[in-house]
């Protein structure tokens, strides 16, 4: 499985695809120049509860550290992800910040 981002100027995806298959989305807007929001995450039925989501949970981490920015995980699982993930906390935007 292969995590493909697509990055525009105010907002981007990254896609799980198996083969030519798009098996999962997760779509973020950029709020800012240094942040960005993830607002939605989707799954197709068959790859449920196999890690899709999680992969691209992952790649938008490794994504906002190599860019040197924060993450506003909205979306409900993405917060969940990160809630679970105390190692995600550098790129986390606290409401503080």
């Amino acid at each position: 499985m292969e995590i493909i981002q697509k990055n525009g100027t105010t907002r981007g995806s990254f896609l799980a695809v198996e083969g030519n298959r798009t098996v999962g989305e997760m779509t973020y807007t950029w709020s800012g120049n240094d942040h960005f929001i993830i607002d939605h995450t989707e799954v197709i039925n068959q790859y449920e509860g196999q890690g899709v989501g999680k992969k691209m949970v992952e790649k938008a981490v490794e994504f906002a550290r190599e860019k040197n920015c924060t993450i506003i995980p909205l979306c409900p699982y993405a917060q969940y992800i990160f809630d679970k993930t105390p190692a995600y906390n550098d790129v986390r935007k606290s409401k503080n910040k």
